[in-house]
């Protein structure tokens, strides 16, 4: 079996799978944060994955015994380029290091970027091996991806670590502001729990009225979020009632994911699309873009986890 380990910057993550690429385990322990915050420091959330990783692995392993786990799968840091770090994936991949060192097994690193499209891919049961256009929305990512899979070179033995490239990934759109931002910020004002995406998004169905709107602004495949927040805020000032505000803000964003969703489509000349990120978990979202023929992860799959991570570790294993 394959370990996998995620700590991002709101979830620790582990999860065993095994070489048939069936989940055995999967466990997550959201990050503390004070009422009314809207995220947390780098520091604290390191922290807070160093404290809750002993917990996570100390259940697993006494569920799962260490002797059938075959190698180490880790995320090292946001994206899969030379250059990308953030604090939070020292944790994950400390600990990995030290687990594949102490009992002798292979450590495999990739990217939290990665993961989010192999837990996606998997969860939808999908088996791409052409390009397609991946959409990213988080909190901390709001990205239109063209990824092209990659068929690492595998000798019969993996080394003690090993970082390959699954994916080729380009960025083709972006936003000003991540859409989970968009989602965190206005629901926090709400007086909601941060993260405040399935909050939010249980409010939105509520709605029995949806006259209130929210402009939107794209060109091309760029996405202005910041404007329509702004506007969010005003109208939670001015005593608008909540369940359209909620409503409004998926709206917006369904509506501006489409227009560069299609333009995305034209520029690439590409036709699958796939959805993952904290914010593709949103029931509005998805009854949207249900219009559009786009494929969507897992609810559960779509926030930070380690089973991608695990997955990616199952791959490179069984191809060797």
């Amino acid at each position: 079996m394959i370990l996998g380990i995620d700590t991002s910057c709101y979830t620790t993550s582990v999860a065993l799978m095994d070489q048939e690429s069936r989940l055995i385990c999967d466990m997550r322990r959201l990050l503390a944060v004070e009422k009314g915050a809207r995220g947390l420091r780098q520091s604290d959330a390191v922290y807070a994955h160093t404290q809750n990783l002993p917990h996570l692995l100390d259940n697993l392993l006494q569920q799962y015994p260490a002797e059938q786990i075959t190698a180490i799968a880790v995320s090292n840091k946001p994206r899969p380029q030379d250059q990308s770090f953030m604090p939070v994936f020292t944790s994950g991949y400390g600990v990995g290091r030290i687990l594949a060192a102490a009992l002798h097994l292979p450590l495999l690193c990739f990217s939290h970027q990665e993961g989010h499209l192999a837990a996606a891919l998997w969860s939808a049961g999908l088996h791409w091996q052409e390009p397609f256009i991946a959409l990213h929305l988080s909190g901390g990512t709001g990205e239109i991806l063209q990824v092209e899979p990659c068929q690492p070179t595998i000798t019969n033995s993996l080394p003690s670590q090993y970082e390959p490239l699954l994916y080729r990934i380009s960025i083709i759109g972006d936003t000003d502001l991540p859409p989970g931002q968009f989602v965190d910020r206005v629901g926090v004002a709400l007086g909601m729990d941060f993260p405040a995406g399935a909050h939010l998004d249980a409010l939105a169905t509520t709605a029995t009225c949806r006259d209130f709107r929210l402009s939107g602004s794209v060109t091309g495949t760029h996405i202005s979020f910041s404007g329509p927040e702004s506007a969010a805020q005003r109208a939670i000032t001015a005593g608008i009632e909540p369940s359209q505000i909620a409503a409004a803000v998926f709206d917006n964003i369904g509506k501006s994911l489409l227009k560069a969703i299609r333009a995305a489509k034209d520029n690439s000349g590409l036709d699958k699309v796939l959805l993952m990120g904290g914010v593709a978990a949103s029931q509005n979202l998805r009854h949207y873009l249900a219009r559009e023929k786009v494929h969507f992860a897992q609810a559960k799959y779509s926030s930070d986890n380690a089973v991608g991570t695990a997955a990616m570790g199952v791959y490179l294993t069984a191809n060797k």
